[in-house]
């Protein structure tokens, strides 16, 4: 059974972003100095190797060899290949967050709602695009996709803006949010970029496009 999603935060007048950063690993426990340490060793090896000779031949052998550490420890640190490339996703995506949450305007705090939504897709777009693969492979299945951790965050943070530039319009954030979000899937960004050779700049043009669509003209 699915967890469902946490209620979004209450719109405040300062900035509720660090809330999101909460829903990183909602269901991990906080892991001991030297666990977490031989846990980020462990993605960055699987990193090297996902750099060096792509995602389809990562295997958790290869991440053990790689780390230096015996298999059974990957296995015990990420259950199977796919916690793995799960862990491995939600590493890559924190640097976004963080670049979302407290980074330099549009993207992060300092700009318009609607303009950070603009920089926000824009993002979201090229670093898919740049490493699609690893989001392909680890495309959790359908009973865990809209609530896996980095999909929350995400979904969160474009609640949090269209809330922010709604000013009351009764305007429904969760369906807006997710008919946005869906824009965002990893799975069509590889349709349209690999089946339909569409170049990222399209995709990126089609976003704000979207944004100003659906949001600018009733929210702004």
């Amino acid at each position: 059974m699915s967890t469902p999603l946490p209620p979004f935060p209450k719109r405040q007048e300062s900035s509720d972003e660090p809330v999101l950063m909460e829903l990183t690993a909602p269901d991990d426990a906080p892991l001991r100095a030297d666990a977490a340490r031989n846990r980020a060793r462990l993605l960055e090896a699987a990193a090297r190797l996902v750099e060096e000779q792509g995602v389809a031949k990562l295997t958790m052998e290869g991440v053990a060899i790689a780390a230096a550490v015996g298999k059974g420890t990957v296995f015990r640190r990420f259950g199977d290949r796919t916690g793995l490339l799960m862990a491995l996703l939600d590493h890559t995506e924190q640097r976004f967050q963080a670049a979302f949450i407290s980074g330099s305007a549009p993207l992060g705090p300092g700009a318009s709602p609607v303009e950070r939504l603009h920089a926000f897709g824009s993002h979201a777009l090229r670093q898919t695009s740049e490493q699609l693969d690893l989001y392909l492979a680890a495309e959790p299945d359908a009973s865990r996709r809209f609530t896996s951790a980095p999909y929350r965050v995400r979904f969160m943070h474009v609640c949090m803006l269209l809330r922010q530039a709604s000013s009351g319009s009764g305007t429904d954030i969760e369906l807006v949010a997710q008919t946005l979000m869906g824009y965002l899937d990893p799975a069509l960004i590889g349709h349209l970029t690999r089946q339909r050779a569409m170049p990222p700049e399209r995709l990126e043009s089609g976003w704000r496009d979207l944004v100003d669509r659906t949001v600018g003209p009733r929210l702004a």
